[in-house]
């Protein structure tokens, strides 16, 4: 990483990048203070599917995605000029895909995957896909938004930012896809100290640290948001 006199853009993306981290850290800290009353709601089949959705999705929100729009409502930074865009998202699907193929090849091997359905390990998924039209419809889309393209895109900006900060010469030496890699890994538990659980975190690593590689090389950040709608909690 780079030293020498901060500039007034570096001191920007300080601020940015603690903004973020307060706000994710605020909230967590928030959850677990409430984690009884919280999980009680979201878990209780008597009070109906949407609100207790919406619920765990304003959860899921705070700690990725609250402290990223914030950011970017205030430096009016829209979220195309992280990657959002047409051009190259079919080469930034088709190689972050590629990314998600060893984990698939790991959890095989393992007997790890039964089925697959996008966000089948979201509490809500099943009991929103039971339910009729469209609240069925209206369900997915909170999940969908919240532990799809929120949890996604989080990553995306924080690297964004994290690269704009501590620029690297090596293209391979990207700083914003290996911290974000690293936090993942952490964030999930995913620490492994046997064969098995090291493999699955290298696997786990090679997604992250691949999609946001992606992004850098093509410009398009919809590659991303595409692994977790369709295959982070799919399996």
């Amino acid at each position: 990483m780079t030293k020498g006199n901060t500039t007034p853009e570096q001191k920007r993306l300080n601020a940015d990048l603690a903004v973020i981290t307060i706000v994710s850290f605020a909230v967590l800290g928030i959850l677990m203070a409430f984690q009884e009353p919280i999980y009680g709601i979201i878990r209780n089949a008597d009070i109906h599917v949407l609100p207790r959705t919406l619920i765990a999705a304003l959860c899921q929100f705070g700690l990725a995605g609250l402290g990223i729009s914030i950011v970017s409502v205030y430096r009016k930074e829209p979220f195309g000029s992280h990657g959002l865009q047409r051009k190259g998202t079919l080469l930034s699907v088709a190689l972050c895909v590629a990314c998600f193929i060893p984990y698939i090849i790991f959890s095989l091997s393992t007997d790890q995957i039964k089925s697959y359905l996008p966000f089948q390990s979201v509490w809500m998924t099943e009991e929103a896909l039971s339910s009729g039209f469209p609240v069925n419809a209206a369900t997915m889309l909170v999940i969908a938004t919240a532990w799809g393209f929120f949890e996604g895109f989080n990553y995306v900006v924080i690297s964004d930012k994290i690269n704009r900060r501590f620029p690297s010469k090596n293209r391979w030496l990207n700083w914003g896809a290996i911290i974000c890699a690293l936090m993942c890994i952490l964030i999930h538990g995913m620490v492994g100290v046997t064969p098995e659980g090291i493999l699955e975190m290298l696997t786990v690593m090679i997604i992250i640290y691949g999609m946001l590689m992606v992004r850098t090389f093509t410009g398009n950040a919809w590659g991303c948001v595409f692994i977790f709608v369709f295959l982070w909690n799919a399996f």
